[in-house]
């Protein structure tokens, strides 16, 4: 199985606070698009920014390519949303004890800002506990995560469809060219041989056969018939662009961590079917060299989805 870079995924779950009243709601979303490395950017709220390195860990374990945002977004009720307000009541309590102790005790010292908000009942609770938040999130990090590797395969799965489907349909260009090849060398080798006599009849008529012999001739016409037959000889090019297609094929097939794999393996299928162009001898080559470089071309932009 092979997966896809992009994706987006979410979980969302509820706390109600002990006292029955007020909750918060916990949501995680994860949205990836392709990169060459693991990059991760989170977005949370400083009260649990304490689990990011454990929600990057758990990233880094499952995903090895791509660019992820990571938000994690808490909604508080209206009741949760008054947590943290200062009670007055309890406020003027403490106050009322602090003047009592001070009238027995003169010289003992006021109470800190800090002791008082953390006197109990001064500041408004929400019922839950910062542990509960916490291991909340990573449980929503955890959920999404799973679904995220989900929505990464199928849409992998679907990709590697049409990489194969644009395999197959290169695997019978080159099938089909293959037995044309040494016809159509020999035809384009014979109107070269009808211009190379027709030329050289005309440089060397029969009266100037004492200078350049008939026999010089033919086998002048030979050697640069048989040199430029090598040259467009695309046999080495249609082996290669074979193998290649095959491996291709294994590499799909085989599945896991194939993007980079692949991505080379475009490389090289492409420098094939550039250089077949360019040694097309006959318009059926040229046709089947530019209906491989679109395929190529087709697979390389998706290619690049792929982790």
């Amino acid at each position: 199985m092979i997966y896809s870079m992009t994706g987006y995924a979410s979980a969302t779950r509820e706390l109600v606070a002990a006292s029955g009243t007020g909750g918060v709601s916990v949501s995680v979303e994860l949205r990836t698009v392709n990169s060459r490395f693991l990059d991760l950017n989170f977005r949370m709220p400083e009260d649990v920014r304490v689990v990011e390195p454990t929600l990057r860990e758990m990233l880094m374990n499952k995903l090895s390519r791509g660019k992820v945002d990571i938000r994690v977004n808490l909604q508080r009720s209206e009741q949760s949303a008054n947590a943290g307000a200062i009670n007055r009541d309890a406020l003027a309590q403490l106050a009322q004890l602090e003047r009592a102790v001070l009238d027995t005790f003169p010289e003992a010292g006021r109470l800190r800002t800090g002791e008082i908000l953390r006197w109990p009942g001064v500041l408004a609770e929400s019922g839950i506990a910062p542990e509960t938040l916490r291991d909340t999130v990573l449980a929503c990090g955890k959920q999404a995560i799973a679904d995220l590797i989900d929505v990464r395969a199928r849409e992998g799965a679907q990709l590697a469809t049409m990489l194969l489907g644009n395999v197959t349909e290169m695997e019978t260009i080159v099938t089909k060219i293959t037995p044309l090849v040494p016809e159509l060398i020999a035809r384009h080798q014979q109107k070269i041989v009808e211009r190379l006599q027709e030329a050289l009849g005309i440089a060397a008529p029969d009266g100037a056969a004492t200078i350049v012999s008939r026999e010089e001739i033919n086998e002048r016409i030979r050697q640069e018939v048989t040199m430029y037959g090598i040259r467009i000889d695309i046999a080495e090019e249609l082996s290669r662009l074979t193998a290649h297609l095959n491996e291709t094929r294994h590499v799909i097939e085989k599945g896991g961590k194939v993007g980079k794999r692949l991505d080379f393996m475009m490389q090289e299928l492409n420098r094939e079917a550039n250089t077949l162009g360019s040694k097309a001898a006959a318009k059926e080559l040229a046709d089947s060299s530019m209906t491989l470089k679109l395929l190529i071309e087709q697979m390389r932009e998706q290619v690049q989805n792929l982790e």
